[in-house]
């Protein structure tokens, strides 16, 4: 579960990137200017400052599943069937992260409630996307070099397999299990041969 919601953080790094660009206010001067006081520059980027706790917790997300995945794989196997899938991460995108960029985000609560539907509706898309097991489905994964893809192997049917690699049918693989059927595949170097 804690991976889960890890990856969905992660999933979300794009958006945190985007919202920082566009709601950061640094003023500008060139005549007469005196700094306006750590104070009003902190509350007049409280969005910015959110989103680099979140940027900053995505790094470390991405580099544990990096350590996750590294782990011992299992004996190869051969891909009998594989469909790439990779365009559900622009699904994600187009559906949930784009969309999210619409709001207007203000905490003055009495007055707008934009700012608290934005974390409300972030939450719910987060519950969902744990519940249905789509943590796969990361568009921040896409942009670092995973692939990912429904395939059927030797010993297991209807599994979701991310990689770094291209892979194709009859290529063998070794993997590890992340959650339910979703596994990390990397290609075998001893095509079916068993180790040792």
């Amino acid at each position: 579960m804690r991976l889960k919601i890890q990856l969905y953080i992660l999933s979300l790094w794009l958006l945190f990137a985007l919202l920082f660009v566009n709601k950061t206010q640094i003023p500008i001067c060139f005549e007469n200017c005196k700094f306006m006081g750590f104070k009003s520059l902190i509350t007049t980027n409280i969005i910015p400052i959110i989103c680099i706790a979140f940027l900053v917790a995505g790094f470390w997300f991405y580099y544990r599943f990096k350590y996750i995945i590294k782990g011992a794989k299992s004996l190869p196997e051969k891909i009998e069937a594989i469909e790439n899938i990779n365009w559900e991460h622009l699904t994600f995108l187009v559906t949930y992260v784009i969309p999210l960029l619409s709001f207007d985000l203000d905490f003055n609560l009495s007055e707008d409630r934009n700012g608290l539907m934005f974390f409300l509706v972030l939450i719910v898309i987060g519950m969902i996307y744990v519940k249905t097991n789509m943590f796969y489905n990361n568009p921040t994964l896409a942009i670092l070099g995973y692939h990912i893809y429904k395939s059927k192997t030797t010993n297991k049917k209807n599994i979701v397999i991310i990689s770094t690699e291209v892979l194709q049918e009859q290529d063998w693989v070794e993997h590890r299990l992340i959650s339910d059927n979703i596994y990390f595949a990397i290609k075998s170097k001893s095509n079916g041969i068993k180790r040792t």
